[in-house]
């Protein structure tokens, strides 16, 4: 009984057992496959001379597009006036700031100072003229021109390297080589090329690691790894956009790192190598490399410069050239002050002999950045008659006879203005000439010979977390000036005064002021009845990661302030269908005005859509177990179509969220991405066409990009061009070039050169020559007569 039973279950579970092998057999037999396909695309993208001469070609082909003309214009071109005016300070080692890092502005220095560049020229104004001076500015914009011409073999070799068929790849090559706005960005001397091609190569070598990804701890696969991490860290080194192009590689790299999870031939210990490879490589190198460069920007500017008035007193009294001496900590009535605001960094409370034109019309108080002798103030006590007592004294002047009176917490004072003497700080129930709100009082400077000042010149000193009978200190108190008669504490505030106020920082008494814009500091002091042996202070001067953190927090700070309008600003919605430009430069009868290839953006942007709206398709029909797999194609280049699509979204939508001024020109980056999922569309769609169609088709749209780029060609170099053309090219009416600039065609014959007509007579005076000719042109008022032949000779 019990070996019938037996038998009964064998037979049973032969046939689960058979099929549970056959499903085994069917999966090791796709595994197989898949991976002989995974071979066979691999193979595909292996480099041959062939590519490396069409690369070359492309590169060549390039050369009139992105260097002829850098000549042209001669003049100051759009943010020439900014990154030309960096490359001074870099050449005269005088500190700046500016809202990017320094990477992309030191190549155009170097680039300037080894062509001999002195740093000199002017660059504050659009149109001035190079020529005047002796600049290389050619040299300069050969930096952009140079790494935009590189851009060209590098896109072919990325999709190359990413399987992409070479009638695909030329293609893409020939749309970023003919589109204008790329070019007309790159030939001038601007930070976005550096960018660009930074990011180009980023994607290059992270094609190329993934290509050894079937060979993992390999050189080549160490190689391609570090070289990704190098060119992240030089991209982001260029400007902050360059953290698009790490996120867009830090999500390849998880996806990558999840599927390397998954696969159960791989170890703990060989997963977790995997994951400190690419901690060193992706993290550690562009985080040391972004460092190292403002290591080096800090090295490369050690003087004081007008960047100084952006950052903290200590920072900038690390420059040389704004260190001050040593002062006493004690501060006691009589002394001497310099009083600088903390929260703005405006710089320091000051007067001068100009007055207000509104309001009292009495003397200016204001903030100014730079040291200066109507920064300069005395403390006074309450009266004359105190001034004489000093009970209750503190300590024995060094003159052995006057007793000193220190200040401290809660005790009420004067400000006496040093150079405008007896003028005092002053505040009244005026209105602040800028903010002109009930809640803002007018601070001035008044006082007059033989008067002794009213209680409107008291303040009471308020030391931040100090309690009665704490001294106020040079250097280490940080106070407040409180008004009584107006309940309102000395402020200031990012407002700058008109040029009646030189520009300089508005300083009001505010009533119920927030905390951080009513604090002060006195940075120097002098008293000359200190004892001798009164403590000396000074700053103290901060290293390197205090002035890199700093530094960082007042980029930040700084663009979050870019706010304001500007005629050609444009927002992140009409990028892709090129519904802007901007005007980078003009004259009565030319125009720079940045504008990209029509065709190029629209077909981009279609590319983009219709990848997303066909991947969302195969998407639901997976859902409902079709499977549409196209022996791997599909897969494919839904994975080399969906990294560059992830590229132009992490590159584009970002901008959405940003307040601040934003152009045409931070499309960039998307559009070089979008430019490569077209090519992925291309290829894909060239699969149904023969050799000699895919030649064909890749001509035809080649000769359309082309024909585009040449219509507009005179708006990427500024050329000569007629009205009829202009307006004839004005596709879009949010495109603001103007064409009433350019001559009609009538014009130019009407203007051309005529050819004089000339009688020549002899010694006599007779006519040379046809004399019923000769006798019609003297009635001609446009007629010259010569006396002789040597004349007309001369004349001509």
């Amino acid at each position: 009984m019990e070996s019938e039973l037996r038998q009964r279950k064998r037979l049973e579970s032969e046939p689960h057992e058979a099929e549970g092998s056959k499903l085994i057999h069917d999966i090791e037999e796709k595994e197989k496959d898949k991976k002989l396909e995974t071979r066979s695309l691999l193979q595909d993208r292996t480099l041959s001379w062939k590519d490396v001469i069409i690369a070359l070609g492309l590169a060549v082909l390039a050369i009139p597009i992105r260097l002829a003309s850098l000549d042209e214009p001669h003049e100051v071109v759009f943010d020439e006036v900014h990154f030309g005016s960096f490359a001074n300070k870099y050449i005269k080692q005088t500190f700046f700031f500016d809202v990017h890092p320094p990477l992309a502005k030191m190549l155009i220095a170097l680039a300037g100072r080894a062509a001999g560049y002195d740093g000199n020229f002017d660059f504050s104004k659009i149109g001035n003229d190079y020529t005047v001076e002796d600049v290389p500015y050619v040299a300069m914009r050969s930096v952009g021109a140079h790494l935009g011409l590189l851009m060209i073999p590098m896109i072919y070799m990325t999709l190359r390297q990413s399987g992409i068929s070479i009638h695909a790849s030329v293609f893409a090559g020939l749309m970023l080589c003919y589109e204008n706005s790329m070019v007309a960005n790159n030939r001038l001397i601007l930070l976005d090329a550096p960018l660009l091609f930074f990011t180009a190569l980023t994607i290059l070598c992270w094609t190329r690691f993934f290509n050894e990804s079937s060979r993992p701890f390999g050189r080549k696969w160490w190689f391609w790894l570090a070289l990704t991490g190098i060119s992240l860290g030089l991209t982001v080194s260029c400007k902050w956009v360059g953290l698009f192009t790490i996120a867009t590689i830090g999500v390849s790299t998880i996806r990558d790192l999840w599927r390397i999870l998954g696969d159960l031939h791989v170890s703990k210990k060989a997963y977790t190598n995997h994951v400190l490879a690419r901690i060193l490589c992706l993290i550690i190198i562009p985080v040391s490399i972004y460092i190292s460069v403002f290591y080096i920007h800090f090295l490369a500017l050690p003087l004081s410069g007008d960047g100084d008035a952006h950052m903290s007193a200590s920072f900038q009294h690390s420059l040389i050239g704004h260190e001050i001496p040593d002062s006493p900590i004690d501060i006691a009535y009589g002394s001497k002050i310099t009083v600088r605001h903390l929260a703005t960094n405006g710089g320091y409370l000051h007067s001068h002999v100009s007055a207000y034109p509104q309001g009292s019309k009495q003397q200016q108080v204001t903030l100014y950045p730079y040291r200066d002798e109507n920064n300069w103030w005395v403390i006074r006590k309450l009266n004359s008659t105190l001034e004489k007592d000093n009970e209750p004294a503190d300590v024995l002047g060094s003159d052995g006879k006057t007793w000193i009176q220190y200040i401290r917490h809660g005790d009420i004072i004067r400000l006496e203005h040093l150079n405008t003497s007896p003028r005092k700080l002053h505040s009244h129930d005026e209105s602040a000439p800028m903010t002109d709100v009930e809640y803002h009082k007018e601070v001035s400077a008044y006082g007059f010979p033989d008067f002794e000042g009213d209680a409107n010149d008291f303040w009471r000193v308020e030391i931040e977390g100090g309690k009665e009978g704490d001294q106020l200190q040079t250097l280490r108190s940080k106070f407040r000036l409180f008004h009584a008669l107006q309940s309102c504490s000395l402020f200031s505030h990012p407002v700058q005064l008109p040029d009646w106020g030189f520009g300089q920082q508005e300083v009001t008494c505010i009533q119920n002021g927030k905390k951080p814009k009513t604090l002060w500091m006195i940075e120097e002091s002098s008293n000359d009845l200190l004892p001798e042996n009164s403590k000396l202070v000074n700053y103290q001067v901060p290293g390197f990661w205090s002035k890199f953190i700093e530094l960082h927090k007042r980029m930040w700070e700084a663009n979050e302030d870019l706010i304001q309008s500007h005629p050609f600003e444009s927002r992140p919605s009409s990028w892709p269908m090129l519904r802007s430009g901007i005007s980078f430069w003009t004259t009565p009868d030319r125009h720079i005005y940045f504008l990209g290839n029509p065709v190029v953006y629209w077909a981009t942007t279609i590319a983009i859509f219709t990848f997303i709206i066909l991947w969302t398709f195969f998407q639901l029909r997976g859902k409902r177990g079709y499977s549409d797999q196209y022996q791997g194609r599909r897969e494919f280049y839904e994975n080399t179509g969906g990294f560059y699509l992830m590229g132009w979204w992490m590159h584009y939508f970002p901008f959405y969220l940003m307040n601040r001024q934003l152009f045409l020109h931070h499309y960039l980056p998307s559009l070089y991405f979008a430019i490569m999922v077209f090519a992925v569309g291309v290829d894909l769609a060239l699969t149904k066409f023969s050799s000699r169609g895919r030649v064909l088709a890749i001509v035809i749209m080649s000769c359309a990009i082309i024909s585009v780029y040449r219509e507009f060609e005179p708006l990427t170099y500024g050329k000569a061009w007629t009205r009829e053309r202009c307006e004839a090219n004005q596709w879009l009416d949010t495109w603001k070039f103007n064409c009433e600039k350019y001559p009609i065609v009538g014009d130019l014959r009407a203007t051309a050169p005529k050819k004089e007509k000339v009688v020549v007579l002899d010694e006599d005076g007779n006519i040379v020559g046809d004399n019923t000719m000769a006798e019609s042109l003297l009635h001609n008022d446009e007629m010259n007569v010569f006396a002789n032949k040597e004349e007309l000779e001369i004349e001509i």
